[in-house]
């Protein structure tokens, strides 16, 4: 049910319909050998993918579809400081100095952005600049305390409130935001791309549709597809939420942490720049601190992409063109009646307290999951610190791993309603 949902949300995207993919790489065929096999060609394994072979690793990917297919090739493309869950698990069970070394780390991680991008010579339509907006006198509130406790960990933002408000956004709807220099936007699946040509460059092997559904752990790893198998001393699983829809049997340890979560995006026909350049003056990326979200930018061809309408089950919501164009019209009434020439979505996995979820199973097999919406700058760190780990130096990876997670309560049946009356519950508050 999840993988049909997933292909159909997937027919009409923008970003598919603005990149030229090379010819599909060929499934795995037969038996071969490496020093590390990485599960899912998405931004964690290829980041993954790129560091370990900079180490001189031979690295094999072994992708169930094709090259950010998934959600790194379909989401807003905001690439933001932080992470979805706030600070808070992370001074709660780390303590003040692995919360700080934690929030440094994601500062890094949009400089690893930059760095790879002019590395490889990635053209992904990157943008600096990020508003964060509030739509109501108590979400106000909440995001001048937030950025006043975020001050704490350096970070420097332009804080406004009231007709303020209009000189970053010319929306009648928010009445406070907060403008962060260091986050920003890029074109995800120009990027993904990018990362994958890179990976390619310095050796690494990429096989599409190869999806692993059965992986033997031993002295050894050994990955079984359909039509072949690998064998390495290390291995990292990347798939996220649809590693357990291809091969059930590969992580049922770790599948019941994360949740998979529908989310929805409309392209707009292309708008005049002069109209763009007044509704959001910096270009930057927006977004709400609303617990059901709305989130959007402009991109490099001036439509409006707007996200947002999330899902916690496997069907795509009704009227969902309409819905989403009635919200975006909320945000900007001047774009109430523009053509909307794009409709497409994913799921995206999400861990119970919305902190990522990053350890080992055994010594020798790594995983990493539960971006929970902040995966476009984190699963490049990611990648960056399992590849350290692999190669004995496990310190920064550890800031992560040490993070206790939970499962989802309810098991794969009932744990979907309880989300949903959870959902139900939140949205009523955004709505005070």
């Amino acid at each position: 049910m999840l993988l049909d949902s997933d292909t159909q949300l997937n027919q009409h995207s923008y970003y598919e319909a603005s990149v030229q993919r090379e010819a599909v790489a060929p499934p795995l065929q037969g038996h071969i050998n490496a020093d590390v096999l990485v599960v899912g060609a998405g931004f964690a394994g290829l980041s993954a993918a790129i560091e370990l072979a900079q180490r001189g690793y031979q690295v094999v990917v072994l992708e169930a579809d094709r090259v950010c297919a998934g959600a790194s090739g379909r989401n807003g493309g905001q690439a933001l400081a932080g992470f979805a869950s706030g600070q808070a698990p992370f001074e709660q069970q780390l303590g003040p100095a692995q919360a700080r070394q934690a929030w440094d780390l994601s500062l890094a991680s949009l400089d690893l952005i930059d760095q790879r991008i002019a590395d490889f010579q990635i053209d992904c339509d990157r943008q600096h600049g990020y508003l964060h907006v509030a739509d109501s006198p108590r979400k106000a509130r909440a995001l001048a305390a937030e950025m006043q406790a975020m001050a704490h960990y350096g970070l420097v933002t332009e804080f406004a409130m009231g007709t303020q408000v209009q000189r970053h956004i010319a929306s009648p709807l928010y009445q406070a935001c907060a403008f962060d220099r260091k986050s920003g936007h890029l074109h995800p699946l120009k990027y993904g791309l990018g990362l994958a040509r890179a990976a390619k460059s310095l050796g690494v092997q990429i096989y599409e549709y190869s999806a692993v559904t059965g992986l033997t752990r031993g002295k050894k790893l050994t990955a079984r597809t359909a039509q072949g198998s690998v064998t390495a001393p290390f291995g990292v699983l990347a798939g996220n939420c649809m590693l357990a829809e291809y091969g059930p049997k590969v992580a049922p340890d770790i599948a019941p942490r994360i949740m998979p979560v529908g989310t929805y995006m409309i392209g707009t026909a292309p708008l005049a720049p002069g109209l763009c350049q007044r509704l959001i003056p910096s270009n930057a990326a927006v977004c709400d601190n609303n617990f059901i979200l709305d989130y959007f930018r402009f991109s490099a061809d001036h439509r409006m992409l707007f996200g947002g309408r999330v899902s916690y089950t496997t069907r795509t919501p009704a009227n969902l063109q309409a819905v989403m164009a009635t919200r975006m019209a909320r945000v900007f009434p001047e774009l109430g009646n523009t053509p909307v020439e794009f409709l497409w979505g994913g799921f995206v996995d999400i861990s119970m307290n919305r902190a990522p979820d990053f350890g080992r199973l055994g010594n020798k097999l790594y995983y990493l999951q539960g971006f929970s919406g902040h995966g476009v700058a984190l699963t490049g760190l990611a990648g960056q610190l399992v590849a350290q780990a692999v190669a004995g130096q496990a310190e920064r990876f550890d800031v992560f791993a040490n993070l206790q997670h939970r499962r989802f309560p309810g098991g794969p049946l009932l744990r979907m309603p309880s989300l949903v009356l959870g959902t139900l519950y939140h949205r009523l508050r955004d709505a005070l």
